[in-house]
């Protein structure tokens, strides 16, 4: 049973709006409505973006607003052990918990609660790999917690290494993975240096062969100066650079993965996922935080900390990951099998709250004591976000 709210034409659309404000504030969805509605979602073929288009038949999962729920957080950090330090916010002495209270709700469904007895039974025997960067580890140690929380009892394996780590549900034959591929394609050590091979991405893809749900993401990484930066050079036709724009750089490596996705999996058995770009909050101004003086903003800090309160929702893409998110786009739809977009930009950008600024295992006492130039606005607290991630990512499987 679909919404009657998407008809071609503008005044059918702006109709439907009043309808659906209206049915928003009635009771819940039946579960059985709820689930047509998702399924009808995904068969069809304008899934990939996160606008509400009038041609939509159900559910815009990337479109809606944040809600208080008191019901969060399905789990506690100090019993998952698997969290890294510097996701562990309240270990670390967050003294707010207010961050952890809220849902995210579409604009016209409601979201199937995260079950991870489900998750295995459907997945059994099965192979998950998250490939990419530290928002993908961020993403895989959440879903690891989010499993654990639903069932707790059964019996796990963990592997740890680099650039591959596993965790197996015994009992179930499922692996869940990360691999750490923050560019996709490869680096290579060449006379001592780090060379990032913009054509290549044969080593990396070798590890990705006969898993049965892949999910990628990259982004960040490509606009690392200085220290951050994770390679002394680039090649590309045979010939190396000290640097290039690297927008061209990230599209050109990304076309390279997009290339080796349509040769090398078989989507007929293999679910193919990829992860938007996640936002940071580093510039205030971008979310107009601060007093108003005679009519001018005075700020009242300059990064994510202290923020305890999502925002308002907007229906483009924000900040600095403007362009990156075209480059996603372009090179996933020009693809012959282009992957799911788990697109968690806008809902994200929501959340500035929600990151570990100072409460970090990663930063020592000195650099907490200096916000301004140590917060963490970049990764996002455990419990937190990314388990709204994985609450969607469960739903674009399932349902």
């Amino acid at each position: 049973m679909a919404l009657p709210c998407f008809q071609s034409s503008r005044y059918a659309f702006s109709s439907c709006i009043t309808i659906l404000c209206l049915f928003l504030v009635q009771s819940h969805i039946a579960s059985s409505v709820l689930l047509l509605n998702l399924k009808n979602h995904h068969n069809h073929p304008n899934h990939r973006t996160p606008l509400l288009r009038g041609n939509q038949t159900s559910c815009a999962l990337f479109m809606g607003t944040w809600v208080r729920d008191d019901s969060n957080p399905i789990y506690q950090a100090e019993s998952c052990s698997i969290i890294d330090p510097q996701f562990n916010c309240q270990m670390y002495g967050r003294p707010d918990t207010d961050y952890l209270k809220y849902s995210w709700r579409p604009a016209n469904c409601e979201l199937p609660r995260f079950n991870g007895l489900d998750f295995l039974m459907k997945l059994r025997g099965k192979k998950v790999m998250f490939v990419g960067d530290s928002l993908g580890r961020n993403q895989w140690e959440s879903l690891l917690c989010l499993i654990s929380a639903t069932v707790p009892e059964t019996a796990t394996q963990m592997i740890r290494g680099d650039p591959l780590s596993t965790f197996k549900y015994l009992e179930y034959a499922v692996t869940v993975s990360f691999y750490k591929a923050p560019y996709l394609v490869d680096i290579d050590a060449v006379q001592g240096r780090r060379v990032l091979k913009l054509e290549d991405i044969s080593g990396n893809g070798n590890a990705w062969k006969d898993v049965d749900l892949l999910s990628f993401n990259t982004g960040h990484w490509w606009s690392h100066q200085g220290s951050l930066q994770g390679w002394d050079y680039m090649e590309w036709g045979g010939t190396l650079y000290q640097d290039m724009d690297r927008l061209v750089a990230m599209e050109r490596g990304m076309r390279t993965w997009a290339r080796w996705v349509d040769k090398n999996v078989d989507t007929s058995r293999t679910r193919v996922f990829f992860q938007s770009i996640s936002p940071t909050h580093y510039n205030p101004t971008e979310w107009n935080a601060g007093a108003t003086i005679l009519g001018a903003t005075i700020l009242t800090t300059k990064t994510c900390y202290g923020e305890t309160l999502p925002t308002s929702g907007g229906t483009t893409y924000p900040g600095a990951y403007t362009d990156q998110m075209k480059v996603v786009e372009e090179v996933i739809n020009e693809m012959s099998s282009p992957p799911y977009l788990l697109d968690i930009t806008m809902l994200s950008e929501m959340r500035k709250d929600a990151h570990p600024s100072i409460y970090s295992g990663d930063l020592s006492p000195g650099q907490r004591a200096n916000p301004d130039h140590s917060a963490d606005c970049s990764h996002w607290c455990l419990p937190g976000l990314p388990d709204t991630w994985n609450q969607l990512f469960y739903t674009a499987l399932f349902f």
